[in-house]
């Protein structure tokens, strides 16, 4: 099996590649050859298969079709522009986000041989008059511009896996956390920013209350969930190939609480708390207590508490942070 990661710089896209080289199986077949491209080359892991790593911008239709010369069997298209700068740069975001991700379909289409596509959508998929706890049937009404490309990509996901010309499943993400690296331009981002830079000994500044609720799961259920979403049958999706995956609903009060069960008083001392009403009018638009039904009925994990989360995060991620 040939595989291609899209945002395979990006944090999602290394663990999940560093995951396949380490397992060499997707949807129970071997895989044969890993690709990871990304806005700037990525960085490749080590594996008992052959790693190609490319620069290719996923908006660029040349650059798409020079990556597509060879033949895929799973792709997993993580590639985006975030949720603050979608929002700020309607332009950027709709290129990216929904003409990218069309112009990666009909490149994965035109192979012919109905490849595993595995779509990372957003619980930005979910706003406005949608009920305080969202369900499998509440229908999407994102309330920014990044949750309304993402939405749409959905549907031609769904649409072209009735067609026959994709094998789609798209994943409503939580709020990944704790995400190591560098702040981003994610509306989200203080979401790991004010565990990730105190555990580490730095200042970070949360714009919300510590009321806000989060709707959230940690980097390594992610990855998990997305690899366990490539082997399940299409049959087992039916005739709707989105879903929300699972995750943990805590307040921010309550993740620090955690932080500081793990790690001791320290860390929580070197947050501040500075509102910012843009990031609060994005999140505003956005669910945070979903009920994941189908997901747990399809096998989908979820995490049992916050403090695994920060335990995993100091094992896999401080040193790279």
């Amino acid at each position: 099996m040939r595989v291609l990661i899209t945002g395979g710089g990006g944090f999602i896209g290394q663990k999940l590649a560093r995951a396949i080289a380490a397992e060499g199986v997707v949807a129970g077949q071997a895989v044969s050859g890993l690709t990871l491209v990304d806005i700037a080359a990525p960085e490749a892991p080590e594996a008992g298969f052959p790693v190609t790593t490319l620069a290719c911008d996923i908006a660029d239709p040349g650059a798409v079709n020079a990556v597509f010369e060879e033949k895929f069997d799973a792709i997993f298209h993580l590639a985006a522009v975030v949720s603050g700068a979608a929002e700020r740069d309607f332009d950027l975001g709709m290129r990216v986000n929904l003409f990218g991700t069309l112009t990666l379909m009909e490149a994965a289409r035109a192979q012919g041989n109905c490849p595993l596509f595995v779509y990372a959508s957003s619980c930005a998929a979910h706003g406005g008059e949608a009920p305080e706890t969202v369900r499998d049937d509440t229908p999407a009404n994102p309330q920014t511009s990044y949750g309304a490309q993402k939405v749409a990509c959905e549907y031609l996901v769904t649409d072209y896996s009735r067609r026959g010309f994709l094998d789609g499943r798209s994943l409503r993400l939580p709020s990944v956390t704790i995400r190591p690296g560098k702040p981003n331009a994610a509306a989200s981002s203080f979401m790991s920013s004010i565990f990730r830079e105190p555990l580490q000994g730095e200042a970070a500044n949360c714009p919300v209350g510590e009321d806000f609720v989060i709707w959230h799961s940690a980097p390594r259920t992610v990855v998990r969930n997305i690899l366990h979403a490539a082997a399940l049958p299409a049959e087992a999706w039916g005739t709707n190939r989105a879903l929300n995956l699972n995750g943990r609903s805590d307040t921010v009060g309550e993740m620090i609480a955690a932080m500081t069960r793990v790690a001791g008083p320290e860390a929580a001392a070197r947050i501040t708390w500075t509102r910012e009403p843009e990031i609060e009018g994005i999140l505003e638009g956005w669910r945070a207590k979903v009920d994941s039904a189908r997901g747990r009925a399809l096998g989908f994990e979820t995490d049992e508490s916050f403090e695994d989360s920060v335990r995993w995060f100091i094992e896999d991620d401080m040193a790279r942070a």
